[in-house]
């Protein structure tokens, strides 16, 4: 006797595809990990905190000093530049190298910046640093003349650029029995203000920043936020 027989019949239904199958069936799923894809890295760029642009905090009045080379320079040169000045003395034993030395960080890290950016350094003591004084001190920390200018000029032209202009504090008196023959102060005790300073191709101010690491990222920062502005 023969069993039962089992037909096939071509139309009979498939199997019930599974719950991942269902869902990936689904265009309304596709619709949502579209979104989920591209919308979430969308989100993060629009929400992304960007910095405040930096602020313009005065204006540097003209002045004509002299630099490194024994050539005048000044406001003259540096508009149209964005630049980085900071003042100091070449016989500053502390302060002033290590000023010198996050100038020269600066220089390095805006190295591909080229004309358009410059670095100055202002001398509070210019009875004693001559150009070629300031072109010694320059070396020491390898300073390249053509992106880095070490001014120096009369005093009164400094003391007007670094107090009115830059708003920078700078005390200068004589050190106590320090007097050549005709009884001129042989030796002054200077005391000044130790922040870097940004300035935009309009020769305004834009900020003043510690000379510490943090202090020179954000000057960097900020740097980049003024370089790309009209």
């Amino acid at each position: 006797m023969a069993g039962p027989s089992l037909e096939l019949h071509d139309d009979a239904p498939a199997p019930a595809p599974g719950r991942p199958g269902r869902l990936l069936a689904r265009p309304a799923f596709w619709v949502v990990a579209m979104a989920v894809l591209f919308g979430v890295p969308l989100g993060r760029s629009l929400f992304r905190r960007v910095p405040p642009a930096a602020p313009v905090l005065g204006a540097v009045p003209a002045f004509t000093l002299t630099d490194q080379t024994g050539r005048p320079f000044g406001t003259e040169q540096l508009r149209g530049k964005v630049w980085v000045a900071d003042f100091i003395f070449t016989a500053c034993p502390e302060a002033c190298p290590l000023m010198t030395q996050r100038m020269g960080d600066v220089m390095r890290r805006a190295r591909h910046l080229g004309p358009d950016f410059h670095l100055v350094s202002m001398t509070v003591d210019p009875d004693r640093d001559t150009p070629e004084r300031l072109a010694e001190y320059g070396a020491r920390f390898g300073a390249n003349p053509q992106k880095w200018s070490f001014l120096t000029g009369p005093m009164d032209v400094i003391q007007t650029a670094v107090v009115d202009g830059f708003k920078i504090g700078l005390d200068r008196h004589r050190a106590p029995g320090a007097a050549d023959a005709g009884g001129a102060p042989s030796f002054w005790e200077i005391v000044h203000g130790e922040h870097l300073v940004l300035v935009d191709r309009q020769l305004r101010i834009r900020g003043y920043f510690p000379a510490t690491p943090e202090g020179i990222d954000q000057l960097m920062e900020a740097i980049g936020q003024v370089i790309n502005s009209a």
